[in-house]
């Protein structure tokens, strides 16, 4: 194997849902829901707010601000339903045992 430069043996992402958000904003644009234009935008947007972090460890919680921003403007999403899932995968978070994977179904208020 090559040598990499500097830092590329670090994880890309923190966590897995920022995989999960990069994906979905991957996939969302290629099926031409949005420009990346539209998209750099939104994203340039969330980063710029007042209380933004100097060192950029809070990007993927704009990155996905910004994907729910860009859903709701678009009339893609409604601001009620992007509200009720982050809350509803909030309470499934808290409700998932340390290292398994978040699912909605660990949600406690979710009808079975």
């Amino acid at each position: 194997m090559a040598d990499l430069p500097p830092g590329v043996d670090a994880p890309v992402f923190a966590e897995p849902w920022q995989a999960e958000a990069f994906a979905m904003t991957v996939a969302l644009h290629d099926k031409g829901l949005f420009s990346w234009s539209e998209w750099a935008q939104a994203l340039s947007s969330e980063v710029k707010k007042p209380g933004a972090a100097a060192d950029g460890h809070d990007y993927y919680e704009h990155w996905l601000a910004a994907l729910e921003s860009l859903l709701i403007s678009k009339g893609l999403a409604a601001r009620a339903d992007v509200d009720a899932m982050a809350e509803a995968w909030e309470r499934a978070a808290h409700a998932t045992p340390h290292g398994k994977p978040i699912l909605l179904e660990n949600d406690p208020r979710q009808i079975r």
